[in-house]
């Protein structure tokens, strides 16, 4: 794969660097950068920042509080974690998808890691967490990033998020730090996270065969400007969505609440129906999908709240689109069980 540097550390800049990425970079072929953020939770498109993370710790020891434009759950990065990413165009995702996922393990098998494959997205060496990616498509382009936990702080990691206790049952696990580790317990031919960059980067871009691809002036211009116009945003980082009316009929107005782990991840959804109707409807979790769940959100607004109404409105969106692998009956179970 072609590959290019990324030195920032900025967790903003570095998330407007991937949508730049995914959007705009040519792509004539896939192309991979390895990147690090200074401490920072990094929070799924669809999340809900007071429910994942200990707000009151982050703003105590200065911890970035940063949201992605992919789904999936709340991470915590620090210099001891090396970042990847993997964009290029895809005519095929059901192919592209796993491919761009094995790169990561194939480079890890490659230097003496017994690393794994497990669940939706996860990394895994002797059934610890080393690594999760998420994925995210932009018309007929693919990406997929990830961590790798090399010389993470599992204390601050552990202080940082507040996963719901229902995540952790359903993982067999007792903590978050009990479910993960460090790389760097299992490469001891790796000295330092400066090598395994090195070394990863070499073999990914096949010793230096492949050209680096380097950003324009503009590119990074615009770059900077995204972090600054959208990432750094409060309105972004916590999500902002305009007040719900409330209709004055009490008797025509029901709210509902639900949540559930489905194929894709942990679903959560509300809706507020009016006269028999979805009026507003949201969805949050750390489900993974191909594209933004908001256009899901619009279609399912003003129909009728019942099976066979939601079920003729789902069949043509095309659900396992916005949430991975989970058919029109899946959801009805959740929505209108």
């Amino acid at each position: 794969m072609r590959y290019l540097r990324n030195e920032n550390t900025d967790p903003y800049v570095n998330m407007a660097f991937d949508e730049y990425a995914l959007e705009q970079l040519p792509l004539d072929e896939p192309l991979f950068y390895l990147w690090q953020n200074r401490p920072a939770v990094i929070i799924g498109l669809n999340q809900d920042a007071h429910a994942e993370v200990n707000i009151k710790y982050l703003k105590e020891h200065d911890i970035a509080l940063v949201r992605r434009v992919t789904g999936g759950g709340a991470v915590y990065h620090d210099m001891g974690n090396l970042n990847y990413t993997i964009v290029g165009r895809s005519a095929d995702l059901n192919r592209d998808y796993p491919e761009y996922a094995r790169y990561m393990l194939q480079a890890l098998q490659a230097l003496g890691v017994r690393a794994e494959l497990s669940g939706r997205n996860d990394i895994l060496v002797n059934g610890r967490k080393v690594s999760g990616y998420a994925k995210r498509v932009y018309k007929d382009r693919l990406m997929v990033h990830g961590t790798l936990m090399y010389d993470v702080d599992l204390g601050i990691l552990e202080k940082a998020l507040n996963p719901p206790a229902e995540k952790l049952v359903a993982k067999g696990i007792a903590s978050v730090r009990s479910r993960v580790m460090n790389l760097r317990e299992c490469m001891p031919q790796v000295k330092d996270i400066k090598d395994l960059k090195e070394r990863l980067e070499r073999y990914l871009s096949h010793d230096y065969a492949n050209a680096e691809y380097m950003l324009t002036e503009e590119a990074k211009q615009a770059i900077e400007q995204a972090a600054k116009r959208k990432f750094a945003t409060q309105e972004w980082i916590y999500g902002k969505r305009a007040p719900i009316a409330r209709n004055s009929d009490k008797d025509a107005y029901m709210s509902i609440n639900r949540a559930s782990r489905l194929t894709c991840g942990r679903v959560e959804i509300e809706l507020e129906i009016w006269d028999g109707h979805i009026a507003a409807c949201r969805f949050g979790g750390d489900f993974i999908g191909n594209l933004p769940i908001t256009a899901m959100e619009q279609a399912l607004c003003g129909v009728r709240y019942e099976r066979q109404a939601l079920r003729q409105r789902l069949i043509p969106i095309g659900v396992t689109d916005y949430l991975d692998g989970t058919d029109v009956d899946e959801l009805l179970e959740l929505l209108c069980p």
